[in-house]
C-alpha cells in the first residue's frame, strides 16, 4: 500500500511550475509475455486519479533515458527514432493544465494552464475518456528530424519520408506506453485529437505537427 505522503497526484497542486519527477520504479510489473498477452485497447477510461510515480512510470516506459551512451555519444532512450533525431516530443494534458515531457531531465515543464482535455480526443468520442487523468499528445518536431546530429539519411529532407519517420516513431513510443499499461494494470487508448485546436492552443511552430493521442489511466468499472 503507497504511504499517504506518495499519493501526490498532479491536479492536487495548486503551484504551476516545473515538477520533478520521482526516480521510476520498473519492478512491479507483468512479465514482457504477460503484458502482451495483456495488451489491449480500452477507449472508457475513468477520472481517478494517477499518483505522480505512476506518470513518471509511464512517462519514462514511453520515451525516457534508458542509458547514458547510446548512438553517437548521445542518451539513450527507450524508444528508437530516425537517425536517433528524437524528434517526437510528449505533451502532458491534465486538469489543471498541459506540460511537455523533457526526458533528459525526467521532468515536465509547464506550457499552459488550462484543461486542454476536450479537445484531446476528436469529436464524438470525447464522452469516452474526457476525465481521464492523462493525456498524451505526440507531437513532431520536423526541424529536429531534419537537424539531427545522427546519421544524416537523404529522406531526412524529403517531406513525404519525414512523415513516415515520425509516425513510425510515435507507434514506437505509443507501443511502449500500451505494453506499460498492460502490466500495471492500468487502461490505455491511442486515438486521433483535434490536431488544429491543440496546434493554435499550443502555439506550435509551423514544423511542429500534432499527431495523435494517447489516454492513460485505470478503466471505468462495469
Amino acid at each position: 500500500m503507497v504511504p499517504k505522503s506518495k499519493r501526490l497526484t498532479l491536479s492536487s497542486r495548486k503551484s504551476f511550475v516545473p515538477i520533478a519527477l520521482p526516480t521510476p520504479k520498473l519492478g512491479r510489473g507483468a512479465t514482457v509475455s504477460k503484458a502482451l498477452q495483456n495488451r489491449k485497447t480500452t477507449r472508457e477510461i475513468s477520472d481517478r486519479n494517477l499518483t505522480l510515480q505512476t506518470i513518471s512510470n509511464v512517462l519514462w516506459a514511453a520515451c525516457g533515458v534508458n542509458r547514458k551512451k547510446g548512438p553517437l555519444e548521445t542518451t539513450g532512450r527507450t524508444a528508437a527514432s530516425a537517425s536517433n533525431s528524437q524528434e517526437i516530443d510528449l505533451y502532458v494534458l491534465m486538469e489543471h493544465g498541459v506540460y511537455i515531457y523533457n526526458p533528459l531531465r525526467h521532468v515536465l515543464l509547464p506550457v499552459l494552464k488550462a484543461d486542454l482535455r476536450p479537445i484531446a480526443i476528436s469529436s464524438g468520442q470525447v464522452g469516452l475518456a474526457r476525465h481521464a487523468p492523462l493525456h498524451l499528445i505526440y507531437v513532431a518536431d520536423v526541424d529536429r528530424l531534419v537537424n539531427t546530429s545522427g546519421y544524416q539519411e537523404p529522406g531526412l529532407h524529403d517531406p513525404e519520408y519525414q512523415k513516415a519517420y515520425y509516425y513510425v516513431d510515435t507507434g514506437m513510443i505509443a507501443a511502449n506506453v500500451y505494453l506499460f499499461a498492460a502490466s500495471h494494470g492500468l487502461a490505455a487508448w491511442f486515438h486521433n485529437c483535434n490536431r488544429p485546436a491543440l496546434a493554435a492552443k499550443l502555439e506550435l511552430r509551423p514544423d511542429q505537427r500534432v499527431l495523435f493521442g494517447q489516454t492513460v489511466g485505470y478503466a471505468k468499472k462495469k
